[in-house]
């Protein structure tokens, strides 16, 4: 037992820790000390860039002093309560969000992530319309519970299957590959007529909701026409059908804007929060529903518990991420540093041939990775096992080289830098993903 007690972490983690999303042989081994701003540090001293905001979810970096600062002031107050009764922190927020987003979205159920912020979104949406059936789309993801994980599209669902019953997938808005063979915008967006369909092959009067996210997330990052989410809104009316937006990824000012669906000017019928709503500091999820919902709810018994529900310091520091947000102007600033950040993308499309399509919002955005431009084959398949990825393992390999941090997902490599990032931490990442391009340059086969 003496001897166990001095492992080193590394040792102690690959002994007793799993780690998501990988076969626990290939574990990255980085042990993580500490962070401030758009970086975080390993234990040997090395900084390293986080061009994706860990997860999506360090909206506003590592260490933002006034989050630490209302995580301590509460834990310092009360840590947690029964969630049957109410705290400061909880109400405090629910009236926050009711101000930023649009419409007549009022109440906010709080959860402990997106997962379970989905789920309940369908629940309410089913209890509210007495109807079963879900469309979701095939590249989004809503989460990796056996029910958001059977709504989400994303290939990870194969290993829930068989999947709870009653979800209907669509084909996505995916202009670079569209899958009706279309161009827009001649087009007319059939990919949002394409769910209207859908909605009359399934019965109407069976269909409760449909659930999107504004811009696909770990899919792909394809962010729609704008005319899609107007299109949607008007389809789900007609149908009484409700709109779940999915602003896990997009929400709190990701895309320049408070919200995905602030672009178009649709109010959803639920919007679910997560990730950002605490800037990333602390785990904490939002189902927020439109008046009448609410007014429905008020009388119909709400099937849904967590024992860490509304918790007050997720809660306090969720308050905390909004003030911060609004009085450093941080949504604006997300906006102009996508247009800089979208510049530069754009100049290392024209340098290096692998990069097929740059697409985003904000600062939310894609390189798709081709082996040629004209036939648009990708870089490597989609859904293809490690063994067949060694061209992507190769730009992964580069950035780890260069210290940074990029998402590299199959054929696509995506960036979310934090909030806060600065022009010239920006350049620093462009750099680095030059770099990295290098090595999948030599993949390629186009003319």
């Amino acid at each position: 037992m003496v001897e166990k007690l001095n492992l080193s972490v590394l040792e102690e983690d690959r002994d007793y820790v799993l780690h998501p999303w990988r076969a626990q042989q290939d574990r990255l081994g980085i042990v993580v000390t500490g962070g401030e701003g758009v970086y975080f540090f390993d234990d040997a001293g090395t900084r390293y860039l986080d061009f994706y905001s860990g997860w999506t979810h360090l909206t506003l970096g590592y260490q933002h002093p006034r989050l630490v600062a209302a995580i301590i002031d509460q834990v310092k107050r009360i840590v947690n309560v029964n969630p049957d009764y109410v705290n400061e922190p909880a109400a405090r927020l629910g009236h926050l969000l009711a101000d930023v987003t649009p419409g007549d979205l009022v109440k906010s159920y709080f959860t402990t992530g997106g997962t379970d912020a989905d789920e309940t979104a369908i629940k309410i949406a089913r209890a509210y319309t007495g109807r079963s059936k879900v469309i979701s789309r095939y590249r989004s993801y809503h989460g990796n519970s056996y029910g958001a994980g059977t709504i989400s599209g994303d290939p990870r669902r194969l290993l829930l299957e068989p999947a709870l019953p009653n979800t209907v997938r669509a084909l996505d808005q995916y202009c670079y590959r569209c899958p009706f063979g279309l161009a827009y915008p001649s087009c007319q967006v059939h990919c949002a007529d394409h769910i209207g369909e859908l909605i009359e092959l399934e019965g109407p009067q069976n269909v409760a909701a449909v659930i999107a996210e504004p811009v696909v997330g770990s899919n792909g990052g394809m962010a729609p026409p704008p005319e899609y989410w107007p299109k949607l809104r008007q389809i789900c009316d007609h149908y009484g059908v409700l709109l779940i937006a999915d602003e896990v990824i997009t929400g709190m000012g990701r895309t320049g804007k408070w919200f995905g669906v602030d672009h178009w000017g649709v109010t959803p019928d639920i919007l679910v929060l997560a990730k950002g709503l605490t800037g990333g500091l602390m785990p904490l999820g939002a189902t927020v529903i439109r008046r009448p919902i609410a007014e429905f709810l008020e009388t119909r018994y709400l099937d849904a518990g967590l024992t860490y529900q509304s918790h007050p310091v997720s809660c306090a520091t969720g308050v905390a991420a909004i003030q911060v947000l609004q009085d450093e102007n941080l949504i604006q600033r997300a906006e102009q540093r996508g247009r800089y950040l979208e510049a530069g993308l754009r100049r290392l499309q024209a340098i290096h041939p692998t990069v097929g399509e740059v697409r985003g919002l904000g600062l939310y955005w894609t390189l798709e990775l081709v082996r040629n431009r004209q036939t648009r084959e990708r870089l490597v398949p989609w859904n293809a096992p490690a063994a067949e990825c060694q061209a992507t393992q190769e730009v992964s390999r580069r950035l780890l080289e260069r210290h940074t941090k990029v998402s590299v997902r199959w054929n696509n490599m995506q960036i979310a830098p934090p909030l806060i990032v600065s022009e010239a931490e920006i350049d620093a990442g462009l750099e680095a993903i030059d770099y990295a391009l290098q090595g999948a340059d030599q993949w390629y086969t186009g003319s």
